[in-house]
């Protein structure tokens, strides 16, 4: 297994005729057997990211990695689970799991894949086009776990659950990536579910880069601030702020001590991902040691 799971250069991907930029000059580093959450708003890329570590996009800028070679040779080491979880409509779950065991012949855990299926109560013989959304979601996890990969990629996976199932899912998710040491890619709009999952943070906005690394290293580069509005907060770096009446509160990166007039706490993954979506024009950050494409 290497080191490093995923490894963008300068990654650019356009689409259509007039060349919509879907992604922009993405430079990141995801070390193997990190939990990375994706976030970012409507358009920001993050599924044109999965698709490109999947192997189903290529880069039209930069370069991808994906375990050490490229998409196209890593897909048998990797899963992916897209947002429409397109699956045979005709077959039923039985043969579904008997498909993915014939694609994976050698890595195939039937024991894995079949306690997803049963802990959501589906009978093996439902057709795949009479289960709901939720139903079909937790088939596309099993067949993606039960292919033991090393990487699973996973496209706003919990958006047709309902919370306990989101909740009993995260938590078997978690708990496969722990003891096989699998890295998961994972993109929410609920932020929410990704605080205590995930290690590491990437944060797209307008195609672009705008948080990237270790989640604890992330958040203790920001401070939530509060003091009166009328106090200079020179020289940090200000994400972003709000004033009440007399009052000022802000996200900074502190550049050395803060001044005694403030009064300062630890940001959540939730204050400081809707803080920079806010924000849009605060300066990105990255600390996750990626090399630059060569020029």
């Amino acid at each position: 297994m290497t080191e490093t799971a995923i490894e963008a250069a300068a990654l650019g991907r356009k689409f259509g005729r007039h060349r919509k930029v879907a992604l922009d000059d993405c430079s990141f580093r995801l070390p193997a057997g990190r939990v990375c959450a994706v976030v970012g708003p409507n358009g920001a890329g993050k599924s044109t990211l999965l698709s490109l570590a999947a192997g189903l996009l290529r880069p039209t800028d930069g370069t991808i990695t994906i375990l050490g070679t490229t998409p196209a040779a890593a897909r048998e080491r990797l899963a992916y689970v897209a947002q429409d979880k397109p699956l045979h409509p005709q077959l039923t779950v039985a043969d579904t799991l008997r498909l993915g065991r014939e694609l994976n012949p050698r890595r195939w855990d039937a024991r894995v894949a079949e306690r997803i299926v049963a802990e959501g109560d589906l009978t093996a013989d439902a057709k795949i086009r009479t289960l709901s959304g939720g139903q079909r979601t937790r088939v596309a996890l099993a067949l993606a776990l039960g292919k033991r990969p090393e990487l699973l990629l996973l496209d706003e996976p919990m958006a047709d659950l309902d919370p306990l199932a989101r909740h009993q899912l995260m938590a078997a998710l978690m708990a496969d990536a722990a003891e096989h040491g699998t890295t998961v890619v994972m993109s929410s709009h609920v932020v929410a579910e990704l605080d205590g999952a995930c290690d590491h943070l990437l944060l797209l906005g307008a195609g672009r880069i705008r948080l990237a690394g270790p989640l604890d290293d992330l958040l203790a580069a920001h401070r939530l601030v509060t003091g009166r509005a009328d106090d200079s907060l020179d020289p940090h770096t200000v994400v972003e702020s709000r004033t009440t009446g007399r009052q000022l509160t802000a996200l900074v990166r502190p550049d050395g001590p803060l001044g005694d007039g403030w009064q300062t706490t630890a940001p959540t993954l939730e204050e400081l991902v809707l803080a920079h979506l806010r924000a849009p024009e605060a300066p990105a950050l990255r600390l996750d040691s990626a090399r630059e494409a060569a020029v």
